[in-house]
């Protein structure tokens, strides 16, 4: 049997689907015609065996209350196991319509009005927002760049932690910086958060992007529940487009945070999920394997292109080299612009759509991220768009 090949190259027009990433980009950017690189979801066509399990469950004309069969957690569960190299109980398993949602319901279940939960900045903004939100205080373990990578800085992370320090939010493999944390590294933080009785959630909703020879290492697998109370979320939405299905899964070993956090979910009522949510990750997880194979090889291609481009286009623009995701962390600080000059540079004169560094939070003035995670000729397109911008700019100087 012939294996299916996947095109990657194909343009999609992801206008009027009211997409985040296309259709609001005049109210973000005040620019409806840029190119987008922003939200963190990809261009590329969800795969047919999760749309064809969608469209035969449409064919029924009922959708009323629906549970998830034990056959999503077996999958999730054989995933793991393959993928990892991972051994999750069917008992550490729970649901949450996102991550975002996970971590805000364990900063609620496991934390008090304010205390205070660590962060390894810059990192994914929303994390900021759940603990203000929740009227915790945020307390930041600056990432250290070390040849072209951010790493985590222990030492300051053991100076700073005080009695009301209860938590840390681990990004796994961390967003924007595009590090893969080692099993090394995860047990090194695991040894900190065990002295000081730190609980760990996992924020490993990219752990399937980690690019060719990577590997994901769960949190949860490189420190076990006994030395550290952790909760691990996952979700196939980064890895196979689904982001809209709001669908992720939650595993907790300790059968106390387990409890908790149980009593959390159903309590705000947003443990059932929706139908198609469930379908679309169960069989992403039985039968994405192949398709994600490729995409990983594209993924690779197309950082590669970036870097390449970058350093024959535009030398003096630094990119962390991103081990995992579709995103990239670019330094533009040599460009000499405050962050709004920069921002003001790729919107209205490179008409480009870029994340702002400062975004996410401390360390990311200077910075941009850019999603890679579309076609190449689109990619190729946005970055040709800078180089003019810049050297423009350059032009007028």
């Amino acid at each position: 049997m012939t294996a299916t090949r996947y095109n990657f190259d194909e343009i999609i027009d992801r206008q009027n689907t009211n997409s985040v990433k296309w259709d609001l980009r005049e109210t973000y950017f005040k620019n409806p015609n840029l190119l987008p690189f922003w939200v963190a979801d990809m261009d590329f066509k969800t795969p047919d065996f999760i749309l064809d399990k969608i469209k035969a469950r449409i064919e029924h004309p009922v959708l009323g209350y629906t549970f998830r069969p034990s056959s999503f957690n077996q999958v999730f569960i054989n995933w793991c196991k393959k993928r990892y190299d991972w051994t999750v109980s069917n008992d550490w398993m729970h649901f949450s319509p996102g991550v975002v949602s996970a971590v805000s319901l364990a900063i609620l279940g496991f934390t008090e009005v304010g205390d205070e939960v660590i962060v390894q900045n810059p990192v994914y903004f929303p994390f900021y927002e759940c603990i203000k939100g929740t009227k915790r205080v945020i307390r930041y373990n600056p990432l250290v760049e070390r040849n072209g990578r951010l790493c985590m800085d222990l030492n300051q992370l053991e100076d700073s932690i005080n009695d009301k320090t209860k938590m840390l939010i681990l990004c796994n493999p961390h967003n924007p910086g595009g590090s893969a944390w080692t099993t090394e590294e995860l047990s090194a933080l695991g040894a900190v958060c065990a002295r000081h009785d730190i609980m760990v959630i996992s924020d490993e909703i990219h752990a399937d992007l980690v690019l060719p020879p990577g590997k994901h290492v769960p949190f949860a697998k490189a420190v076990s529940s006994k030395q550290v109370r952790s909760i691990t979320c996952m979700a196939a939405s980064k890895t196979f487009n689904l982001a809209g299905m709001s669908t992720s899964v939650v595993i907790i070993p300790d059968p106390e945070v387990h409890k908790v956090y149980d009593q959390l979910i159903h309590t705000v009522h947003i443990n059932m999920g929706n139908i198609f949510g469930a379908i679309a990750t169960e069989s992403a997880y039985d039968q994405g394997e192949d398709w994600l194979g490729q995409l990983l090889n594209y993924l690779q291609g197309n950082r590669d292109f970036l870097v390449d481009y970058l350093a024959q286009h535009l030398p003096e623009i630094r990119m962390l080299v991103p081990e995992a995701t579709y995103l990239a962390w670019i330094d533009f600080s040599a460009l000499g612009l405050k962050d709004d000059e920069l921002r003001y540079l790729m919107v209205e004169k490179g008409q480009i759509g870029l994340s702002p560094g400062t975004l996410f939070g401390p360390g990311g003035s200077g910075f941009m991220r850019i999603n890679f995670g579309t076609p190449r000729k689109l990619l190729e397109e946005g970055l040709g768009r800078m180089v003019k911008a810049i050297r423009q700019l350059e032009q007028e100087s």
